[in-house]
């Protein structure tokens, strides 16, 4: 499959002013010279120019010019994947950019499958699989803040504290081993205690790596917060404040939401899934109901809480309900309409179950705050430039989880005596897990997880 030259357009389809179609493989160049024509003096064709150049010409198929184009000439090996690649650049739209791919395919490229050419980059030793991911995680972020934790990885960082802990554990393993090969010479006293030290340093570093997996997680897929109260408290306008824009309806008309309504919102630097939701109450007719059950959902689903109150009303029974009945999740208490004469009284639980903020949706008072007040209930202390380094994802944390339990297992062995060949097992173990993140240990499987949500042209 990774022997063949793939072509597709590394762009996203829609409208704009360029679009660029990738082709890479060993037949790049000589593909992209059967439709490519060079226009003026120093213009030329793909097979006769020098490597990492730009040609102006045009693609033509059947005699008929398709678009005017640049075309960049990469050779092997200096290439994303380390194989001849060829880069078009034609004018965006969805018409132009696949008109042009198609003599390319017709050519003899291969239609390249989703997550094709990352793999091709990973196989030939120009990136490893934090590396991998890494790149995924910076088309896919959503936040200025998102995009620096995954140009870290990217630049080879993590992989870097990974390879010296690996390199850490398999001098061990090879110390231990070779007490089992020579069974008549027991360790030492100031030897064990030097491993012990070893594998209890491995042991706290894949403690602090693991510290940082809730953070990665927010920032690679954001948080959800479900933005709920009775109908009329102004939740959608809180949406539109939050979003710095009108994305919601607002009306002074109870219960014009009747869906959940989901935006993504840059909450200082965090990416965070603001769902509005419909007010609840009794439902009044069935477009009503279906509403109440999706924000009931909604509510399930979400992390956190903003319960949004009418501060220019009494504190009403439906409010009190909802309240306690909000006890379990993570919850900021927004009381609204703060430009309007306060009648709202205090509260019959305790005020320690939640932040309070007040705001006003009409003014913008108070929002500020409450981003802040958002921001402290998701991610506590400052954002550090050296956290973004070794930030890991689900995968690297499951790995880690496995390699810190035999590695610890490894040190109540050397502490009790017990047969070494278990303490050299369970390392073994160790060192494979640590393999799995950059990719020392590798199976079709892990790849597959690796690539799966990796689109075309990627």
């Amino acid at each position: 499959m990774f022997s063949d030259t793939i072509a597709a357009i590394a762009t996203p389809l829609g409208e704009g002013g360029l679009a660029v179609i990738r082709i890479s493989g060993s037949q790049a160049l000589a593909v992209a010279e059967k439709s490519f024509f060079p226009l003026g003096r120093n213009s030329r064709k793909p097979s006769a120019a020098a490597s990492h150049t730009i040609q102006y010409g045009k693609i033509v198929q059947g005699g008929k010019t398709i678009d005017e184009v640049l075309l960049a000439v990469l050779r092997a090996p200096r290439t994303y994947t380390c194989e001849d690649t060829v880069e078009i650049t034609c004018h965006g739209g969805i018409l132009a950019a696949k008109l042009v791919l198609d003599p390319i395919l017709a050519n003899g490229a291969r239609p390249a499958e989703p997550g094709e050419i990352t793999p091709r980059a990973l196989l030939k030793g120009r990136i490893d699989h934090t590396q991998a991911e890494a790149r995924a995680d910076l088309i896919n972020s959503r936040t200025e803040l998102a995009l620096a934790a995954a140009n870290e990885p990217l630049a080879g960082k993590l992989s870097q504290r990974i390879n010296e802990l690996r390199d850490e554990l398999m001098q061990t393993l090879a110390h231990v081993e070779a007490h089992i090969d020579f069974p008549d010479e027991d360790i030492a006293p100031d030897t064990r205690e030097q491993l012990l030290k070893r594998l209890s340093g491995g042991v706290k570093f894949m403690e602090e790596l693991l510290q940082t997996a809730n953070e990665g997680q927010i920032l690679r897929r954001g948080i959800r917060a479900a933005i709920v109260g009775r109908p009329n408290v102004g939740k959608s306008s809180l949406l539109n404040q939050l979003l710095g824009r009108d994305r919601a309806i607002v009306s002074p008309i109870p219960g014009t939401t009747r869906d959940t309504i989901e935006e993504t919102a840059d909450i200082r630097g965090l990416p965070v899934v603001f769902i509005d939701t419909a007010g609840l109450r009794e439902a009044r007719d069935e477009i009503e109901q279906e509403g109440i059950r999706r924000s009931h959902e909604s509510l399930a689903r979400a992390e956190f809480i903003l319960h949004v109150l009418d501060a220019s009303e009494p504190l009403a029974d439906a409010d009190e309900k909802f309240l306690a009945g909000f006890a379990g999740k993570k919850r900021i208490l927004v009381r609204n309409k703060m430009d309007l004469p306060v009648k709202l009284a205090g509260f019959r639980i305790p005020s320690s179950q939640f932040r309070v903020v007040d705001v006003s949706c009409l003014s913008g008072q108070g929002i500020e705050g409450l981003k802040d007040a958002i921001k402290e209930l998701i991610w506590s202390g400052e954002i550090k430039a050296e956290m973004l380094q070794v930030m890991i994802n689900s995968r690297h944390q499951d790995a880690l989880n496995r390699a810190r339990a035999a590695t610890q297992r490894t040190i109540e062995a050397l502490r009790t005596n017990v047969t070494l060949e278990l303490g050299a097992l369970d390392l073994r173990i160790a060192v494979n897990a640590i393999g799995e993140i950059v990719g020392k240990t590798a199976t079709e499987d892990l790849l597959d997880s690796i690539f799966s949500q990796f689109c075309i042209g990627k």
